[in-house]
């Protein structure tokens, strides 16, 4: 029962998160940021840079910057993850594709150095007929 509740509150955070990065990615979002902040230091300028305010600022920004690294870092795991399934579906579902190349990602680095200079080479003995023409 509680592994069911604890999914379905992991669910519930994901959502939160994707939405906020839906939300702040937008321009007007941006804009208003933007606007905000410049009022926010021409104030600041006109009230002589008080102290308070600054040591509020900076831990705000702080906060909110803490904040959108995990927000961006969870959205981007969640869509690489999406992009990487599809991908190996792509690859089983092609007859003559490499099926070893399906979740390639967890494999040990040597065998990903391998495989590079093995698409390296490939691709550089493509193009030397093109090099002699």
């Amino acid at each position: 029962m509680k592994s069911i509740e604890s999914n379905a509150i992991l669910r519930r955070i994901s959502r939160i998160l994707q939405w906020i990065d839906g939300f702040t990615s937008r321009s007007g979002v941006a804009a208003t940021v933007a606007i905000v902040m410049t009022a926010f230091i021409v104030t600041m300028s006109i009230s002589g840079y008080p102290d308070r305010w600054q040591i509020d600022f900076s831990t705000t920004a702080e906060s909110i910057t803490l904040v959108m690294l995990f927000v961006i870092q969870h959205t981007q795991s969640r869509q690489q993850i999406a992009l990487q399934l599809k991908l190996d579906e792509l690859i089983r579902a092609t007859p003559h594709a490499d099926d070893l190349l399906v979740h390639i990602e967890r494999a040990d680095d040597n065998e990903l150095i391998e495989r590079e200079e093995g698409q390296i080479a490939h691709h550089e003995s493509l193009r030397e007929p093109i090099v002699n023409e």
